[in-house]
């Protein structure tokens, strides 16, 4: 466990429920259910997880299914796997990470700028 991990599931951890977190935590087992942190969600290269995710920031290596709303950003890394929806203003993906779903990006607190039609 690094450092700034202050929770962690092991590779035969099964968990199912609720999981409200401040900091670090990795998962490397199963979990299905529900996770709310303004902190990091890690998720190991074995681990699977389901369910509805409201975190500061994933970091996925392994396989996740479900929704994600995170604060500040996602990042999926070449053997990470999403299916589902995600919503977050930073979004990054390394080549061989796998997303299939929906992607909402919006900077929270910022909105777009219009642009005019160029000739106008």
């Amino acid at each position: 466990m690094g450092k700034d991990e202050i929770g962690y599931l092991g590779t035969d951890t099964v968990y199912e429920g609720k999981l409200s977190f401040k900091g670090t935590v990795r998962v490397e087992g199963r979990f299905t259910g529900e996770i709310e942190s303004e902190g990091t969600l890690n998720v190991g290269k074995d681990a699977h997880v389901q369910g509805t995710l409201d975190v500061g920031e994933l970091l996925l290596s392994g396989h996740f299914n479900g929704e994600v709303t995170a604060k500040r950003r996602v990042v999926v890394y070449a053997s990470g796997v999403l299916e589902g929806s995600i919503n977050t203003p930073s979004l990054l993906t390394e080549e061989g990470g796998i997303i299939e779903g929906q992607i909402a990006m919006r900077n929270s607190g910022k909105t777009r700028k219009e642009t005019p039609a160029q000739g106008e």
